[in-house]
């Protein structure tokens, strides 16, 4: 009796102290807690292989919402999960990635300052939540002191020297030959006239210059065409300082997202570019830390995990260590940038962007509240019905509601004329936290209404700034589904001096760094969203040399 007693102490004593050896090692510890939107829990590790769940991302509108088309009813059998519902901070990916032990806690006003200031979107209801918080909210500084310092006469005096951008010359069957077969991308829909104009689509004749029929995942051919005229390309790898890899990913996965193939199909083409840079010496020397890779579609397509949906490039180890610009990043991976989503207008000159600038800040704005989407049917737990309903029993029609679900919003022209006609703009999520139409609303000097910090807050530290009071007003989604506001009631109480104040520093500080110029642009006193992107690409390799 008592040598078995004896071992059951022993037994405890040596499994206590392999616990406090897991928890000091951390690379081997995981914060796991489950979730009602996932099947599996989701474990915050400092280990650095990616194991990510994927979200419910379907084709959705001009205004990044479902809509009634044929092709958006072909729906991936027994998928339960994904970003239907807003994110919440129980919901995050399974891993964020190494953090050190100093980032643990806060060591200083300021890291107390940053904690509290993102706490007023987020109410972190355990330790593992506070410190997925704190990592989320730490990579995005970092990625804010990369942005490359730009003022109005940057263009005026471009130095190229040190700043040398290569552009690799991939085989065409890793970017313009998945193009090729525009009508048959996805089922039963020809995307040819989105790829027309180098990306841009077909030219919107009835909205003047510089507006095109711009399909929500072209981002790759638009930046491809822009990179090949970047002021600072080289053609000698040695004189490069960012390698730029022109591989259409996006396409690539979006390709087999309705069709029943193996994952080994739907990941071949990336595991073979991947292969085709080894060959490479300009590769192998950094391990691909100076190269940058344009996906034009969210992080959660290239993070399969449970779901077969999507690829698994980002979770590939070779991908760990180049940048990826994104229309929606990972908030627990630092070399997920996020950049805007593209919207309809492209203007080429300086005087396009003013003249815009001038007609959208004198329109005016008959409507107080709208809201352009669709609810999401057989989902009680998601807010858009609960904003629709606020919206259309709101009194003196003081909120308009554009119903997405009838394919009004296959017009741009019916999105663009709403949010010129409207003071705020409803930006609730839709099948993943970000939408394209938080960019078409801020584009038409309408001021968005924020319901998730993962929506833009958490996502575009080069082209959004930090207080996001200056351009948009946020509301907690919580609030909204246990109906402990109106929302129209407090957008009312906005103060007419609080909404000019908001709306000119959209129009005339943020719109000209959110758009993507024509491929010949030739901005002198602006930047726009790509010239911000590659300047601040560049000075992240600066800062790592």
């Amino acid at each position: 009796m008592i040598v078995s007693v004896v071992s059951k102490i022993k037994t405890r004593i040596i499994l206590f102290f392999f616990l406090i050896y897991l928890l000091l090692s951390f690379n081997n510890f995981h914060i796991c807690f489950f979730s009602r939107k996932y099947n599996d829990p989701y474990c915050i590790t400092a280990g650095s292989k990616p194991g990510f769940q994927i979200s419910s991302e379907q084709n959705e509108s001009f205004t990044g919402d479902r809509v009634s088309a044929d092709h958006t009813k072909i729906l991936r059998s027994g998928d339960t999960k994904g970003y239907d519902d807003v994110l919440e901070q129980e919901d995050k990916p399974k891993n964020i990635g190494p953090v050190s032990d100093q980032e643990d806690k806060p060591k200083n006003k300021a890291d107390l300052y940053i904690e509290e200031e993102y706490s007023k979107y987020i109410k972190p209801k355990s330790e593992g939540e506070r410190y997925a918080l704190r990592a989320a909210v730490k990579y995005l500084y970092l990625q804010r002191s990369w942005l490359a310092p730009g003022d109005e006469n940057i263009n005026k005096t471009l130095s190229c020297e040190g700043k040398g951008v290569y552009v690799y010359d991939l085989p065409s069957k890793f970017n313009r030959d998945l193009l090729v077969g525009c009508n048959d991308i996805l089922p039963r829909v020809n995307l040819c006239s989105y790829f027309k104009n180098e990306g841009f689509g077909e030219a919107i004749e009835n909205l003047g210059k510089g507006w095109f029929r711009t399909h929500m995942y072209s981002l790759e051919p638009i930046l491809h065409s822009r990179v090949l005229k970047h002021p600072c390309r080289v053609y000698n790898e040695t004189q490069a300082k960012l390698f730029y890899v022109p591989y259409y990913g996006g396409y690539d996965v979006l390709r087999w997202h309705y069709r029943n193939v193996s994952d080994d199909v739907k990941d071949r083409l990336g595991i073979e570019v991947l292969k085709w840079l080894e060959s490479k010496e300009s590769w192998r020397r950094n391990a691909g830390k100076d190269h940058v890779f344009v996906l034009g579609k969210i992080t959660w397509d290239f993070r399969r995990d449970k779901v077969p949906w999507g690829s698994r490039f980002l979770e590939l180890q070779e991908m760990q260590s180049p940048t990826k610009l994104l229309i929606e990043r990972q908030p627990w991976q630092v070399n997920d940038i996020a950049i805007p989503h593209p919207t309809y207008f492209h203007p080429q000159t300086d005087d396009d962007i003013t003249s815009w600038q001038i007609k959208i800040a004198s329109k005016p704005r008959r409507n107080l509240v709208s809201f352009a989407g669709g609810a999401r049917s057989g989902k009680p737990d998601n807010i858009r019905s609960t904003l629709i309903e606020q919206c259309v029993s709101s009194t003196s029609n003081q909120c308009r509601f554009l119903n997405c679900t009838n394919r009004s919003c296959m017009n741009p022209k019916n999105v663009l004329d709403l949010f010129q006609d409207s003071e705020f703009c409803l930006q609730p999520p839709g099948d993943s936290a970000t939408r394209r139409s938080v960019f078409d609303s801020l584009i038409s000097g309408c001021i968005p209404v924020i319901f998730t910090p993962y929506t833009a807050y958490y996502q575009y530290a080069w082209h959004l700034p930090e207080d996001h009071r200056r351009y948009s007003v946020y509301i907690s989604e919580q609030d909204v589904k246990e109906t402990r506001v109106n929302v129209v009631e407090i957008l009312k109480a906005k103060t007419l001096s609080e909404k000019e104040k908001m709306r000119s520093y959209i129009i005339h500080q943020l719109l000209p760094g959110l758009v993507y110029g024509d491929s010949n642009a030739k901005f002198k006193k602006f930047r726009d969203a790509f010239d911000i992107a590659f300047d601040s690409l560049l000075e992240k390799i600066k800062q790592s040399e």
